[in-house]
C-alpha cells in the first residue's frame, strides 16, 4: 500500500506486513501474532496501532482505493491545463501500473478478502472505486470520442483487469525488469483502448 522510499512508520510497517500475509494465507489463516513477529513486535503489541484485524483488512482495502482516486484525480488536475486527452490518458495509465506493480498484495486481497470487510466498509470501496472509474472513463471518451459511455466503461474495467493480472505473474522469472513490465503492461493498456474504439 505504501510506495514511497522513506522510512515507513510503524502503522505502515504492520499494514505493509499484513497485506503481505493475508495475500500469502488469507485473512483467517493469518494470527496477529504473525503479523506482529514480521514487525518485530508481539502480537498484542498491535493493538495499540489496530482494534484487531479486521481493522486493518478494512484500512487496507478502504485505504488503496482511497488513494487511487486521490492519484487519480491529482493526476487528471495536473493535465487540465495542457488539454491533451492521450496525456492524461498515459497518465492514468501510468499511475495504475505503479499501484500494479508495487502493490500486488492488495490486489489478491481484494480478490479474496472483499466480502469479509463490514457492510459499511465494503460501500465506501465499492464508492472510492466507481468514482476511480469514472474519472478513467471521462478521459476515455475525450481522446476516443467515438466511444459511448457504456462502450468506455466497459473498456476501463477490462483494462484494470489487465493491469490487476499482476499477482498471477508473481512466479521467479515470471515478470521481466519492473521497467520492461511497466512498460508491456501500459503498451497492452493503450492497445485496449485503441481496440475498443474501432
Amino acid at each position: 500500500m505504501v510506495t514511497r522510499t522513506d522510512a515507513l512508520t510503524r502503522r505502515e510497517q504492520i499494514l505493509k506486513e499484513a497485506a503481505r500475509l493475508f495475500a500469502e494465507r488469507g485473512f483467517h489463516g493469518v494470527g496477529v501474532d504473525e503479523i506482529g513477529a514480521a514487525v518485530g513486535i508481539s502480537g498484542p503489541g498491535l493493538y495499540r496501532h489496530f482494534a484487531g484485524k479486521d481493522a486493518m483488512l478494512a484500512e487496507l482495502l478502504v485505504g488503496i482505493s482511497g488513494q487511487l482516486l486521490t492519484g487519480g484525480r491529482r493526476r487528471v488536475e495536473e493535465s487540465a491545463a495542457a488539454d491533451d486527452p492521450a496525456a492524461l490518458l498515459d497518465s492514468l495509465i501510468e499511475g495504475h501500473i505503479d499501484f500494479a506493480l508495487d502493490d500486488r498484495p492488495l490486489i489478491t486481497l481484494h480478490d479474496r478478502e472483499l466480502d469479509r470487510l463490514r457492510e459499511s466498509d465494503r460501500k465506501l470501496v465499492r464508492q472510492l472505486q466507481r468514482q476511480y472509474v469514472e474519472l478513467w472513463v471521462d478521459a476515455v471518451r475525450a481522446q476516443y470520442t467515438a466511444l459511448t459511455e457504456t462502450e468506455a466503461r466497459a473498456t476501463v474495467h477490462a483494462v484494470f483487469g489487465l493491469l490487476n493480472s499482476t499477482p498471477r505473474l508473481s512466479r521467479p522469472g515470471a515478470l521481466p525488469s519492473r521497467a520492461a513490465t511497466a512498460d508491456l503492461l501500459h503498451r497492452l493498456a493503450r492497445g485496449a483502448f485503441a481496440a475498443a474504439s474501432g
